[in-house]
């Protein structure tokens, strides 16, 4: 799912760069953003913004041999030459639940030991390498909040990264009712940047005769005047 990886990572560089350093809300949004990710078929794509990552305190870098275990495993861990997720999972157990977790516990790339924040290793770390904010997870945040954040950032960069966003659909977002304040919101700065004038709908979008049979499609795809086709329906 390439377009689900372009829209992570170009987002990530978006609410970097139109939210000021030191706000700490980026960091929520993109614990909510990978969240998503995992949900398709995606490759890890952290590496590509991984600057971004660290200095909004989203990922955490540590030397090797800072990780709990090291003095435990140390063979273990020195012999590790390629990236490697550490969680370790044991297919033949009666709880096992697929590898939806990988991360928790943490990632080398070599020379170093990488966690995500709000995972297990990140726990274990924050009692001893962090302090401060850095010690509270990210704050869980609805994905209709994120697409907000990322409207009112893209306003004023990105209108075609917008489009691709609201063309996932009202239902990816959770919104139940037309009107609802903040995909209200969305939608006016959609309608106002005509980030959907020519462009191309990606698969996500429903074609014309389907969203008129659906009242809450209707109002998230529909035009906002009659007779406008800025949503090229």
């Amino acid at each position: 799912m390439h377009l689900i990886e372009d829209l992570v990572a170009d987002s990530v560089r978006l609410l970097d760069a139109h939210y000021p350093a030191g706000d700490p809300r980026p960091r929520d949004w993109f614990a909510a953003l990978y969240r998503f990710q995992e949900q398709f078929d995606c490759s890890f794509t952290h590496f590509r913004v991984m600057d971004i990552l660290l200095r909004r305190r989203y990922a955490y870098r540590f030397a090797l041999e800072q990780h709990p275990d090291y003095a435990e495993r140390r063979v273990y861990f020195d012999s590790l030459t390629e990236f490697t997720g550490l969680r370790v999972f044991d297919e033949e157990s009666g709880d096992f639940d697929g590898y939806d977790s990988w991360l928790e516990d943490g990632y080398v790339d070599p020379p170093f030991l990488y966690c995500d924040a709000g995972s297990a290793l990140w726990r274990r770390m924050a009692s001893h390498h962090l302090t401060g904010p850095d010690t509270s997870p990210p704050r869980r945040v609805t994905m209709l909040d994120m697409l907000h954040a990322i409207a009112i950032a893209a306003e004023a960069g990105d209108p075609p990264l917008l489009a691709d966003w609201y063309d996932l659909g009202p239902g990816t977002f959770g919104v139940l009712d037309a009107g609802e304040p903040v995909a209200e919101a969305v939608r006016e700065i959609v309608l106002r940047t005509g980030a959907l004038d020519g462009a191309s709908a990606h698969g996500f979008r429903p074609p014309p005769e389907v969203i008129a049979e659906d009242e809450l499609d209707s109002w998230w795809w529909g035009a906002a005047e009659a007779g406008s086709s800025i949503f090229n329906l």
